[in-house]
């Protein structure tokens, strides 16, 4: 397959050259490669990124198939650009066991159309109190170890877990959240929730397990990612934990950076962590643009219809971010300067495959062809209608976005191109 005359960057400029792929390998990039008997793709005027890489997304399957499967979830990944999703545990069965995690690796084998790497549960069941799994055992087969969608409410707990990570080398994601101080909220604790009648949740029940899984990362050398950060406190604190050194990472969601508390409007907005004041909003902005969050995750969680449609109390918590997270953060972020093409590509793409540890990435010969193209100038108004993903709640449906993929390649191979799923 010969690319030809896209745009890749070069420190901060956009250079037109060819990409050449044999056997899922770039071998060849240079400018006006002649080649025979090669399938030809002209990208002019279009960018070309390594593939997208998302460190958080919910595929549901197995066993809450009417979300979501693994070939409805990677297909919405491949038409959002992205080659590799790292898939959280929240299944039934779990992935805390040898028979379990093949079980979903033969699940993904046979029904991904990109890249996925699991993570398996921290302790057993996902249950607060259950043994801590056999990471020992896991630790080939999966991305880390997190109990995402359930903090770890017990510190003894969370330091055995990290004391072995450090041990097998492997990453702890931790959702947090401090379950004693929710108080039965479902919102961020604030003016508009005072406003709607609705019970809040502090900020502090994420931030005060940040602050205690730091520590102790910095007492174990644990590899610790914070998923979903959303708070301000909880950004100083990572960034208080980078400068001594604690070898710490975090995500954050388009979500947490583009919305408020006071745009919650239905269930489509109701997400946990809750988007939260414009303060935190800020902080986060300015946590990712320094450096002290190191990505773009999208947490994505589908859920039916019909569960998004109950009374906003009773409403899962939850909304789906593949197929329109690039476009929301190039047209608020790049289009708008606040950050460069280069940052975009850090947070979607080099920066995750550096936490996990990937041998790939970068856009170089000799690496595995995973590659990303965008049409930066097209326009196109989000409708969650045509999403390949089961999940439709999206609280950004109906918003104009710039900068759309138009084709994913993947190990080599076409996934997505032009609107179209290749499987």
């Amino acid at each position: 397959m010969l690319l030809k005359n896209g745009l890749l960057l070069e420190g901060e400029q956009l250079i037109q050259k060819d990409i050449l792929i044999q056997n899922g390998i770039i071998i060849k990039i240079d400018k006006n490669i002649i080649t025979k008997d090669e399938q030809i793709i002209d990208l002019s005027n279009k960018f070309v990124s390594p593939g997208f890489i998302d460190m958080h997304v919910h595929l549901r399957e197995p066993g809450f198939e009417n979300k979501e499967t693994i070939r409805t979830g990677t297909k919405a990944a491949a038409r959002g650009g992205y080659t590799l999703v790292c898939a959280m545990p929240n299944t039934n069965p779990v992935p805390d066991s040898l028979e379990n995690v093949n079980h979903i690796l033969d699940l993904i084998e046979k029904n991904a159309v990109i890249k996925v790497k699991p993570y398996a549960a921290i302790s057993s069941g996902i249950k607060h109190g259950s043994d801590l799994v056999d990471m020992q055992a896991l630790k080939e087969k999966v991305c880390g170890f997190t109990n995402d969608g359930f903090g770890i409410q017990s510190t003894r707990q969370m330091y055995d877990a990290m004391s072995n990570a450090y041990k097998y080398e492997i990453l702890i994601a931790a959702h947090c959240e401090d379950e004693e101080l929710l108080n039965g909220g479902y919102v961020h604790k604030g003016k508009h929730a005072l406003e709607k009648g609705w019970i809040g949740m502090t900020s502090l029940t994420e931030s005060i397990q940040i602050a205690r899984d730091s520590l102790i990362a910095e007492e174990t050398n644990c590899r610790y990612h914070v998923c979903h950060i959303s708070t301000k406190e909880g950004v100083r604190i990572v960034r208080d934990a980078k400068k001594r050194g604690v070898n710490i990472s975090c995500e954050v969601t388009p979500h947490h950076l583009l919305l408020t508390e006071s745009d919650v409007k239905d269930s489509n907005y109701k997400m946990n962590p809750p988007v939260r004041g414009l303060d935190d909003k800020y902080a986060l902005i300015s946590g990712l643009l320094d450096g002290t969050i190191d990505c773009i995750a999208t947490d994505h969680a589908p859920h039916t219809q019909e569960e998004k449609e109950k009374e906003f109390k009773q409403a899962p918590f939850g909304v789906v971010g593949l197929e329109t997270s690039f476009p929301l953060i190039y047209t608020h972020f790049v289009k708008t300067n606040m950050a460069s093409l280069s940052d975009i590509v850090k947070w979607f793409s080099l920066n995750p495959a550096r936490r996990l540890n990937l041998g790939y990435s970068k856009l170089v010969e000799g690496r595995v062809a995973d590659i990303t193209v965008i049409d930066l100038n097209k326009k196109k108004t989000i409708d969650s209608n045509d999403f390949h993903s089961k999940g439709k709640n999206t609280p950004f449906n109906g918003m104009e976005a710039y900068g759309w993929p138009v084709l994913t390649i993947c190990n080599g191979n076409i996934v997505y191109m032009d609107g179209e799923i290749y499987e």
